[in-house]
């Protein structure tokens, strides 16, 4: 699922960490900013690199600002102790877990870090959301179906009385608005650990491609890998907002995979 801002989403992982030990990663999160001096998603967020964490595909820093010390998170990147950065487009997150890292950052800032000299950070590439970095889920306008490139061809409906095509879904969203399906489907894209949960776009070959809805975005506690023809079976959530102008028209929650 993968996009043009921060949504996070997360499964237990190694991580490295070249500058700190790992005390660092359950270190109590730091206060130095809070979300009203956060800055303008047009504005760059500058600092001093005080530390940095490992934890693909994201690279945790801790910075000195001129705000005082935050931390922020950006796609995997070497960068040393001491190194003045800009965060481009920086996207404010409260109460953010990383799984990977067995932390809650208490606020987080997820951009791209602006090319050192380059262009200022109101023209750089805009930040991605934990859902949008590499590997992050798809974000969506609102009432816009989410669509992922691939385009599969025809999978065996799931069975069972709950029992849904993808295009069947969309096409009759309002009536199972909260109420469980299930879905067999293939996996065109999967995201692992943003925001506590693992992301996937199903496709069964029904429905168009033009009109997107051949394709539903699922998350769950459970893991697949892509190219994976899987059942699951979840909840039914209609415009669901995940913050930052990202929401989705319709996305299946608390999904249990059944792999066949």
């Amino acid at each position: 699922m993968r996009g043009a801002l921060p949504l996070i989403l997360v499964l237990t992982a190694t991580f490295g960490c070249q500058s700190k030990k790992s005390d660092a990663v359950v270190a109590a999160p730091i206060s130095g900013v809070t979300p009203a001096g956060a800055p303008a998603p047009s504005q760059g967020l500058s600092g001093k690199v005080l530390e940095r964490i490992e934890a693909a595909p994201y690279c945790y820093l801790r910075l000195q600002t001129a705000q005082g010390e935050v931390w922020a998170a950006v796609p995997e990147a070497k960068i040393e102790k001491g190194t003045e950065v800009t965060i481009a487009s920086p996207m404010l997150m409260n109460n953010f877990e990383s799984k990977t890292l067995n932390k809650t950052f208490a606020t987080v800032y997820f951009g791209t870090l602006a090319p050192a000299g380059g262009a200022p950070a109101a023209a750089a590439a805009p930040a991605a959301m934990p859902g949008a970095m590499p590997g992050a889920p798809t974000p969506q306008a609102p009432g816009a179906p989410v669509v992922a490139k691939e385009v599969v061809s025809k999978v065996d409906k799931a069975t069972g009385p709950d029992a849904q095509t993808v295009a069947d879904l969309w096409a009759k969203k309002a009536s199972l608005k909260e109420k469980s399906v299930s879905i067999r489907g293939k996996v065109v894209k999967y995201n692992p650990g943003v925001m506590g949960k693992n992301w996937m776009h199903l496709q069964d070959g029904s429905g168009e491609a033009g009109k997107g809805n051949h394709d539903i975005t699922v998350t769950s506690q459970d893991a697949v890998t892509k190219g994976d023809v899987v059942t699951v079976k979840g909840v039914v959530r209609l415009d669901k907002d995940f913050g930052a102008g990202y929401s989705y028209a319709l996305i299946v929650e608390e999904a249990k995979v059944i792999k066949k």
